[in-house]
């Protein structure tokens, strides 16, 4: 708090003061001292005049109005009266002879009361100069009394009474008290029912103990209230609000105690203000404040919140203490007297005044003193000090201008300091004025006046100095005004709002609203204005387009608007009343287009008033002189403390930020936020705000690979409406989208967007004006729609419509056409919607008409449909459901589906149409009806049989089976009944009638272990030991199935002793082995077996050594009867055997198996005529003529014969020579006998020279049939085709047997020869592929020989 002055006095010093302020105006205080004199001075401290008394001041009042002063002295019977407003002082004569002891004016007229010390009163009527005395009133001095607002007049006095009286002076009511009364008031005491009108309660304080409450209504129950004892006694005590009382203590204590009947002897509220004594207390209701004062300070109190201090002025100089403390009516002055004689005043409550321009703010910080500054950009404050208490303040870029009723100072804002530049007196009561650099602008009685501030020296043209407003033919009174850098807007009565273009000095533009304007508000540009008009509705309007926007929810009681001057935020601004702040944002660029929202309310401070906006930050003027900031509620989320908040408040300032546009701090939220929800909310205000390029960076970060696409390719279009089209329809929002593209360049847009929602209407409608050319594709597709909710009526029309007559679009039409066939079908024109369905190319629609009908019964016209479409299964089923045999029995050979084959096979079969009913069957895959109908009706077991064979139809073979018992024919029934796996019943019917061994045949190796034991027991029972052991064999009982073989006959086949060495090659059990080698060996019956059934066995429990020695062994006996092939045929089965199972083969059968090859391959050689090549054999086999006992003289016959003919006369002669040995001679064919014995006769010692060929081991060179190469020491292996050795680059293999064979002739064997020579397996030339790397071979021969 400001101290204003202090006034201190030589005569007053060291002893109280007594003073009073001027009711109501406050502009005068009076005060008293010890020394006969009351001094009055104004409320700056000046001194304005002094009243000189022939004794001391005993007490004085001022009237309710504060016009005049009335004042009694000591030694004087005259009351003595200042007039304040002509500064004149006059006196007035009591007609009192004791001494005056009291005055007090009334508070609702102009009745002056006096008491005296004996008691006496006097009433006196400025108005009418009548004095009524009432002498008597008291016994003794009058010492305290009160007015009350209805004009009654309570007295207390050192008679210990007090009395209550009319404005006649008659005693209404009177009342004892306990002790000396003082400080009487009257008031109302707080009750539940409001019975009493007016202040019905006397309060006085009794003896500085207790406070007694005389209720005027109640008069034989007053209330006495004692306190407690350490608050020492009642000093003073204040009525405030809804009957409370405030009561102050000698002790410093400070209590509020309340009167409603409930509450009454309770303490709301008590607080030790000061610590050794209190002095005085005082109220200011119209500050709603309390202030009491003490031992050396002032403490003031908020009447709303007692706990709370609002301030505390300390006066470290008043060491004798403080006295008395009193209020100005109006709260802006606060005296307080000292113990000592000195009267301080301070200032409590100012006018709020102020002004900004830009961020710079001039306010009113003392009674005399303007404080201009600018915290945003870091000026000092700079204190102006006027001339006068202003009423208005105006500031500028460079000035400020403060002013009363028609006067307004200038003052310049320089680096210098503050210079005063001019003051101006205006036509009338200045209302308010706006500055700029240049100019004031002047509002006064419905004019405002625009001059020059300092440019009356400057060249500038006479006629722009100065002008008035409005022009003198407009006949309107100017309400509002405001001015920027460049224009003077102003708003009128008749509701217009002219704009003024200062540098042009002309007008620039006009706005027409249909009430008067009574409040302008600019923003810094002078762009936007917000005006709020006699109906207290708020606009914004745009004097660049002229565009008007209402502000929603603006309460009437709004007081004014302030623009944002944060550079980002241009289209914030508020709007403010005396309790809240509304935050509004205009959006000027949305899919919407502009339109201004209410984003949210600011509870205000108690009496502060909002200056200046900056960044969501408000700076408020309080009545204290000071300024304070208020952080909007909608602009938490600027407060760096946000990053630790919870979600939910994270979200709530992310719709804060998004409503205020402002992006960045949204996305530094969505990112703190990290939901899908939060990204979701940004990315729909970005497109909602036309901001492209951000939402793509927000759908890219959240991964909406559709919008991001979406949104890219709209992101270069110009046209803010298309722009805003394509946005509103990706937020679904498609009849904004519609209205957007229409007014767009590019209107197509909207048709497309209804296409491609499927929204006929729509896009019909716009079609007619858009596109008349698309009508016939649009409602085509129009049309399936409606076909597919059923609505055919409108279906049929739209294709209809859809048919163009254009061969370009010959689909397209097809398409109509089908649906206008369909439609007519639906709507019963079955025969127009048939024959356009037969006329049309498209199979699927006849089969579509067909189902139509046929859902409609129409069975016929279906069919004929179905047939026409080649569906012919459909049109089948469809003409067996009307019973047409005849149609199906045609379609029969189209038709793949069994099931009509299935109907019509049972509708023939009932017809007696067995035949076909057959046929129909197979047809349907019916196999047990084909079986069934050839066995029962037909009689035909061939034809059922097949089927049962191809099928393997289980029932069918049952039915077979059933049919053969009938026949007797058992063998056929076991077969059958066997197919249909009933092995039980053919095992029965095999028993019964001696026919084990057809279905032991039938049952052959798919049956179970116990089928095989059932048909082994039966033979071993019949002693068919063959049998029974075959089938002990099969189910693994291999001692019986042996046991049973050897019990049977020898037979030339010997089957028995087959099965015998299989039976033991599967059991590979010793005993069971040894018993048949002893069977084999003869050593059971004294009868030695064949040896093949000891190689067989050997071969069957795979000992394969055993197995080639017995080879041997058969290979000899074989070729001692003659028998080479078998001999070769047994070696080579041997050799393959053990080549399989990879055991070394001995060199006596390779030997062997190579001979009896070699004697094979002379036949072979010699039929085809290739006599050489024989004979070269012939030689090989006569050289071991050992191994062939039995035919040595045939051998070497056919040697010299073959050896003749082939060119080898020196071999044929050495053969010859051998068969002339006497044990051959006589056994020479008679034929040749002759020939040989001349050849040894005469013999020719001439031999071809046999070829050589490499070695394929070592490459060294021996002849063709040379098996043992001199070189390498290997044995070569042969080829099969020729007995030669192999060589490298000719060979190839046998792909049956893997022998080699010389490729080359091989092939020329194989043209005559259609076997291989060495397995006779088939073989055909092109199986024979030649082997370019035969090193595999030759590696295994090294290995095996």
């Amino acid at each position: 708090m400001k101290r204003v002055f202090t006034l201190s006095e030589k005569g007053w010093q060291g002893s109280c003061l007594q003073y009073k302020w001027q009711k109501t105006l406050g502009n005068y205080i009076a005060v008293a001292g010890p020394d006969n004199q009351v001094k009055i001075f104004d409320r700056h401290g000046q001194k304005k005049n002094e009243l000189n008394l022939p004794g001391k001041c005993v007490s004085m009042d001022w009237d309710k109005d504060g016009d005049t002063l009335a004042v009694i002295a000591d030694k004087s019977s005259g009351i003595y009266l200042w007039d304040a407003n002509v500064n004149k002082t006059s006196q007035l004569d009591s007609g009192m002879r004791d001494q005056m002891s009291f005055i007090l004016w009334s508070k609702t007229g102009s009745l002056l009361a006096v008491g005296t010390s004996k008691g006496n009163l006097l009433i006196y009527n400025q108005q009418t100069s009548r004095k009524i005395p009432v002498l008597g009133k008291h016994t003794k001095k009058i010492t305290c009394g009160c007015w009350s607002s209805q004009n009654l007049l309570a007295l207390g006095s050192e008679d210990r009474n007090v009395t209550i009286s009319n404005h006649e002076g008659d005693t209404i009511r009177q009342t004892q008290v306990r002790a000396d009364p003082t400080d009487v008031q009257f008031s109302v005491m707080k009750t539940d029912e409001r019975a009493s009108s007016g202040e019905s309660t006397v309060s006085v304080v009794v003896g500085r103990k207790t406070l007694f409450l005389f209720n005027l209504n109640d008069p034989d129950n007053p209330i006495e209230l004692a306190f407690q004892q350490r608050y020492g006694t009642i000093i003073a005590y204040r009525w405030y609000g809804d009957g409370y009382i405030m009561i102050g203590f000698s002790q410093g204590y400070f209590v509020v105690i309340s009167t409603h009947i409930r509450e009454i002897g309770q303490e709301l509220f008590q607080a030790h203000n000061h610590k050794d004594s209190l002095t005085s207390i005082a109220i200011s209701q119209s500050l709603n404040k309390a202030a009491s004062c003490g031992d050396s300070c002032i403490k003031i109190h908020d009447l709303t919140e007692l706990k709370e201090m609002y301030a505390i002025v300390n006066l470290d100089d008043e060491t004798k203490g403080l006295d008395q403390l009193s209020w100005t009516d109006d709260g802006q002055l606060l005296a307080v007297s000292s113990q000592r004689g000195t009267l301080h005043v301070f200032l409590t409550k100012l006018p709020i005044l102020g002004d900004t321009c830009g961020t710079r703010v001039a306010y009113l910080t003392s009674l005399l003193e303007v404080t201009v500054a600018n915290h945003v950009e870091g000026e000092a404050p700079v204190a102006v000090e006027v001339e006068v208490e202003p009423n208005f303040i105006a500031v500028g870029p460079d000035h400020v201008a403060v002013g009363m009723n028609n006067r307004a100072w200038f003052y310049a804002l320089g680096e210098n300091g503050v210079e005063k530049l001019k003051d101006t007196e205006y036509l009338g009561t200045v209302a308010s004025m706006c500055l700029n650099s240049d100019y004031a602008a002047a509002l006064f009685e419905g004019k405002v006046q625009l001059h020059m501030i300092e440019g009356e020296e400057q060249e500038v043209q006479e006629d722009r100095q100065t002008r008035l407003f409005p022009g003198r033919d407009d006949k309107c009174r100017i309400l509002a005004h405001a001015l920027t850098a460049d224009f003077l807007f102003y708003g009128t009565d008749t509701g217009v709002i002219q704009c003024f273009y200062i540098e042009d000095w002309q007008y620039v533009n006009e706005y027409r609203h249909p009430v008067g304007v009574r409040k302008l508000c600019p923003d810094p540009n002078g762009t936007r204005l917000v005006f709020i008009d006699d109906k207290s509705d708020g606009f914004l309007y745009c004097p660049v387009n002229d565009s008007v926007h209402e502000i929603p929810s603006f309460a009437p009681t709004i007081k004014g608007v302030l623009w944002e001057n944060w550079a980002m935020d241009k289209g914030v601004f508020v709007a403010y009343d005396d309790d809240k702040v509304y935050t509004y944002v205009f959006h000027k660029d949305t899919i919407q287009g502009s339109k201004v929202i209410l984003a949210g309310g600011t509870k205000l401070p108690f009496s502060h008033k909002p200056l200046l906006l900056y960044n969501g930050e408000l700076t408020c003027q309080t009545q204290s002189g000071k300024t304070s900031s208020v952080v909007l509620s909608t602009h938490t989320f600027l407060s760096s403390s946000w990053k630790d908040a919870p979600p939910a408040e994270l979200s709530r300032m992310l719709t804060q930020a998004l409503m205020l546009k402002r992006f960045s701090e949204a996305w530094e939220l969505c990112k703190a936020l990290n939901s899908a929800d939060s990204w979701a909310e940004l990315g729909r205000a970005c497109m909602h705000h036309m901001e492209v390029e951000l939402a793509i960076r927000v759908y890219r970060m959240v991964r909406n690979v559709s919008m991001v696409l979406s949104l890219e390719d709209i992101k270069g279009i110009e046209d803010q409406n298309l722009l805003a089209g394509h946005l509103a329809m990706f937020t679904n929002d498609f009849n904004q989208a519609q209205d957007l593209y229409l007014a767009s360049s590019c209107p197509i847009a909207a048709l497309e967007m209804r296409r491609d929602l499927q929204h006929w209407d729509s896009a019909l409608q716009l079609a007619k004006r858009l596109a008349p050319s698309q009508i016939p594709f649009i409602s085509k597709e129009y049309a399936v729609q409606l076909e597919f909710v059923g609505d055919y009526v409108n279906a049929l029309a739209h294709y209809e419509k859809g048919i163009t007559g254009d061969n370009k679009f010959q689909e397209h039409d097809e398409a109509c056409q089908a649906g206008v066939a369909r439609m007519s079908i639906r709507m019963g024109d079955i025969r127009r919607g048939a024959n356009q369905a037969i006329k049309h190319p498209s199979r699927v629609l006849k089969k579509d008409c067909g189902a139509i009908l046929e859902s409609m019964k129409q069975f016929s016209e279906a069919a004929q449909l179905y047939e026409k479409g080649q569906y012919y299964d459909k049109a089948a089923s469809v003409y067996i459901r009307c019973k047409n045999w005849a149609k199906v029995g045609e379609l029969l050979p189209q038709v793949t589906s069994p099931k009509i084959h299935l109907q019509y096979a049972k509708a023939k079969e009932a017809d007696g149409r067995y035949k076909e009913a057959a046929a129909a069957y197979e047809s349907a895959r019916d196999w047990d009806n084909v079986i069934r109908v050839q066995l029962d009706h037909l009689n035909n077991p061939e034809e059922a049989v097949r089927v049962v064979r191809d099928t393997q139809s289980i029932d069918g073979a049952k039915m077979v089976a059933r049919f053969f018992l009938r026949l007797s024919d058992y063998g056929s029934a076991i077969q059958f009944l066997v197919l249909s796996k009933c092995n039980d019943e053919a095992f029965q019917l095999a028993q019964q009638h001696s026919q084990m061994e057809v279905y032991a045949d039938i049952i052959g190796s798919d049956a179970t272990m116990e089928d095989y034991q059932s048909i082994a027991l039966y033979f071993e029972g019949e002693k068919k030991h063959l049998q029974a052991g075959k089938f002990f064999q099969k189910c693994g009982q291999y001692s019986r199935a042996l046991k049973h073989f050897l019990k049977c006959p020898n037979t030339d086949d010997n089957l028995a002793i087959e099965m015998a060495i299989e039976t033991v090659g599967q059991a590979k059990d010793e005993a069971l082995t040894n018993q048949l080698i002893d069977y084999l060996m003869g050593e059971s019956d004294g009868m030695p077996k064949d040896a093949k059934y000891l190689f067989r066995l050997y071969m069957a429990l795979k000992h394969y050594r055993e197995a080639a020695r017995t080879a041997i062994i058969i290979a000899r006996e074989e070729q001692s009867v003659w028998n080479y092939r078998n001999a070769h045929d047994v070696l080579f089965s041997m050799y393959t055997e053990l080549k399989a199972q990879k055991i070394r083969i001995p060199a006596e059968m390779a030997t062997n198996l190579m001979i009896l090859h070699s004697y094979i391959l002379v036949k072979v050689h010699v039929k085809r005529g290739d006599h050489l090549k024989g004979a070269r054999m012939l030689i090989r086999v006569s050289n071991n003529i050992s191994k062939f006992p039995s035919h040595i003289v045939p051998i070497l016959t056919s040697a010299v014969i073959e050896c003749h003919r082939a060119g080898l006369k020196n071999s044929s002669f050495s053969f010859a020579a051998m068969l002339m040995r006497p044990e051959y001679r006589n056994k020479i064919d008679l034929k040749y006998k002759k020939k040989i014995e001349a050849m040894v006769r005469r013999p020719d010692t001439s031999e071809l020279e046999e070829e050589t060929t490499p070695c394929p081991y070592c490459g060294f060179s021996l002849p063709e049939c040379e098996l043992l190469c001199p070189g390498c020491k290997n044995n070569l292996p042969y080829c099969i085709a020729t007995g030669r050795h192999m060589v490298k680059e000719d060979w190839s293999v046998c792909p049956h047997c893997d022998f080699p064979a010389l490729y080359s002739q091989f092939l020329a064997l194989l043209e005559t020869e259609t076997v291989c020579p060495m397995c006779s397996e088939n073989l055909s030339a092109s199986q024979v592929k030649i082997i370019s790397d035969c090193s595999s071979y030759l590696q295994l021969d090294e290995l095996e020989h």
